[in-house]
């Protein structure tokens, strides 16, 4: 997926299951995504509770089921900063 692909797909899953009243950040080497707590999905680059920083084939592989994301982490493949039970419940997100 692209970047852009992702992010529609990530402004889609907030619509849909709203607002996880956490943020997140996910930093992409061609962008950024910012999930607010309530739901709200913006492109600028926001203080967040957890960042979540990974490749483009990586987050799709982790979409896809083709990557656990636990052993994408264990491996380095994601990195994740800040508050780590906030990056608990993205798994609630996506």
């Amino acid at each position: 997926m692209t970047f852009q692909e992702i992010n529609d797909k990530i402004v889609l899953l907030a619509a849909q299951k709203g607002g996880q009243g956490v943020s997140f950040k996910f930093a992409f080497p061609t962008g950024i995504i910012v999930v607010t707590g309530d739901g709200q999905v913006t492109n600028e680059n926001l203080d967040t509770d957890c960042t979540i920083a990974t490749s483009e084939d990586t987050f799709t592989s982790i979409l896809n089921g083709e990557l656990n994301s636990m052993m994408a982490v264990m491996t380095g493949k994601v990195k994740i900063s800040g508050d780590m039970t906030v990056a608990m419940k993205l798994t609630n997100l996506i």
